[in-house]
C-alpha cells in the first residue's frame, strides 16, 4: 500500500495530539512534589509540630479563599491546624525554571491537587478555576 505524504503527516499528528494536552494533566502533583513535599511530606503529613499537615487539614477548608495568596506570597505568623499550633515561616512558591512566582494556572493546579488528596475536599466554591484564582491573587494583601 502506498500512503501519501499528507496522510502520513496527518497520522503522525494524530499520534502526537495527546502529548499536546498532557503537559498540565498532572501539573499540580508535579508542582507539589517540587515545591511542597520537602516540608509538608509526600502524603501531606507534615513534620510533627514543626510543619503543619496538609492531609485532612481543617486549615485548608477554613481558609480556602486565602490559599492562593499563601502559595504566592508565603505565610508568616502563628496558625492552628487540626488543633495544633504552628509558627514557622513559609516562603512563597516560585517556578524553579524561571525564578518567578507561579502563574495563576499553576497555582490553580497545585491547589486543586492539594484540595483533592489525602482526605481533603475542595472549598465551598468547588474545584478551582484559573479565573477564580486570578481574582483571589488580585485581592491578596499588599506585601
Amino acid at each position: 500500500m502506498r500512503y501519501s505524504a499528507a496522510a502520513l503527516l496527518g497520522a503522525l499528528a494524530l499520534l502526537a495530539l495527546p502529548g499536546c494536552f498532557s503537559s498540565t494533566k498532572h501539573q499540580g502533583e508535579r508542582l507539589y512534589g517540587q515545591h511542597c513535599a520537602g516540608c509538608h511530606g509526600e502524603q501531606g503529613e507534615g513534620l510533627g509540630q514543626l510543619i503543619p499537615p496538609l492531609a485532612g487539614s481543617d486549615y485548608l477548608a477554613q481558609h480556602a479563599g486565602q490559599l492562593a495568596c499563601i502559595v504566592r506570597h508565603g505565610l508568616n505568623g502563628p496558625i492552628v491546624v487540626n488543633g495544633v499550633p504552628y509558627n514557622q515561616l513559609m516562603l512563597g512558591v516560585q517556578d524553579t525554571a524561571t525564578h518567578r512566582e507561579l502563574s495563576p494556572a499553576q497555582v490553580t493546579n497545585l491547589l486543586n491537587y492539594i484540595e483533592s488528596h489525602w482526605g481533603n475536599r475542595p472549598g465551598p466554591a468547588g474545584v478551582r478555576t484559573i479565573a477564580g484564582t486570578e481574582a483571589q491573587l488580585r485581592a491578596c494583601p499588599a506585601r
